[in-house]
């Protein structure tokens, strides 16, 4: 096991971004500004990207906004130097997951007098949850999307197998689909990717942490969780032929060159494994008959309770042209810009556009999953799980044969001692 070192937003850290208390909107002029948006990965397509640079501008004539793409890896710390630094981004997305930690932080900008214009109760009420602190707004939903089951259809019919309805069942299929294909994926399963492990815990009735008073409980060794950690291990060991130490970025590779038969990864996915074949999009548009979808089943049938990716977007106090700022951000959460995500495949920040995914098989799978989405723990230091990698190396372990209680007895030790310090 990797050992802890400083996590990304500990004491003094959280000291650090205090001093940039919600309300402190810096003293730059707004004439000829430039405004700096940090979107996270590739998700957000470039037709949305475009929209937001030219409505802007030609809303604000002699400034500009500057799209800054950052990396998922290593974001916390990133994040957590810039915004308490004199050359902050004025607009910021965050993973849903990351929000509390910069919201109880007073990293991002008081956003509550703006609610309603910003969206208000059309908004996705557990993003706007994880991006509300002390009952103030910090950080409105971006964007959300449900994990899903993309597989072969002809690996599926020429292994004798159908799509499965429970958990057991999913397993299975996958290990039976590596067997009749030797040296291939029926369940795609990197070592580091616990968000694909979550439902094996949850399904089981087990949690990662949760409130005892005024202190967490982690209880990944609970017999509950224990029994989905081995599930997952089995799935790891006799369905997958991913690297035990990868992560799970780029899943539409093995799909295209045909290593893996099958995948549960966020709905956009199917958009990459579609995009056209070039050397940054490298899909393969001609799978678009032979790729089925389903929502991952649960223990008992059903749609099984699974992570709730995405976003959330704020305003950095510091930011030196909060009114323009603000001006960004209510373009990013307009419908025009929000109807491109629907269409992208992402669930928008807006219920009220969930009919723009569209009627098809993916768009069904995606109205099954989210409905038992759930998130992580509702901590400010959960950020700092992330950060310091407690997951990963749990899951590495798990898929190179470790002990499964010793190696959560551990994970849990981490986890309350960072969320309890």
């Amino acid at each position: 096991m990797r050992k802890l070192g400083i996590v990304a937003l500990g004491a003094a850290a959280a000291l650090t971004l205090a001093g940039c208390a919600s309300g402190d909107t810096g003293g730059g002029s707004d004439e000829n500004a430039t405004i700096r948006v940090w979107l996270v990965g590739t998700d957000t397509p470039d037709t949305a990207r475009d929209y937001l640079v030219k409505t802007f501008e030609e809303e604000h004539p002699g400034s500009k906004l500057v799209i800054e793409e950052q990396a998922w890896d290593g974001l916390v710390d990133r994040l957590t130097t810039s915004l308490s630094g004199s050359d902050s981004p004025d607009v910021v997305e965050v993973g849903n997951t990351q929000a509390s930690a910069f919201t109880s932080a007073g990293a991002f900008l008081d956003l509550t007098d703006q609610y309603e214009e910003l969206g208000g109760d059309d908004l996705l009420p557990g993003f706007v949850e994880a991006g509300t602190y002390d009952g103030k707004f910090y950080a409105a939903p971006l964007y959300s999307g449900s994990r899903l089951v993309f597989y072969k259809k002809d690996a599926m019919e020429a292994a004798g197998q159908t799509v499965p309805t429970t958990l057991d069942e999913y397993v299975a299929t996958g290990a039976a689909l590596a067997k009749a294909n030797p040296g291939k994926s029926g369940i795609w399963w990197p070592g580091q990717d616990w968000r694909n492990a979550l439902p094996f815990i949850w399904e089981n009735g087990g949690e990662v942490a949760v409130p005892d008073g005024d202190k967490w409980d982690a209880q990944l060794s609970s017999p509950e969780s224990i029994k989905g950690l081995e599930e997952v291990q089995q799935a790891m060991a006799t369905a997958s032929v991913a690297p035990k130490d990868a992560n799970e970025t780029s899943p539409e590779v093995g799909f295209c060159d045909g290593t893996t038969l099958q995948l549960s990864a966020p709905s956009w996915v199917k958009f990459s494994i579609l995009a056209p074949v070039d050397a940054e999009a490298p899909g393969c548009p001609d799978q678009e008959a032979n790729l089925g979808v389903y929502a991952l089943p649960g223990k008992d049938g059903g749609a099984a309770q699974v992570f709730a990716g995405g976003s959330n977007i704020g305003v950095s106090a510091k930011s030196a042209h909060p009114e323009l700022a603000v001006d960004a951000l209510k373009i990013i959460l307009s419908d025009e810009f929000q109807t491109i995500y629907a269409e992208g495949g992402l669930v928008p920040a807006k219920l009220s556009l969930a009919d723009k995914l569209g009627t098809d098989e993916v768009a069904q799978a995606i109205a099954a999953a989210a409905g038992n989405a759930k998130l992580t723990p509702a901590s400010p230091r959960w950020a700092d799980v992330e950060a310091a990698r407690i997951l990963e190396d749990l899951f590495v372990n798990i898929a190179q044969g470790g002990d499964v209680k010793t190696l959560a007895e551990e994970a849990d030790k981490q986890i309350e001692d960072i969320l309890n310090s």
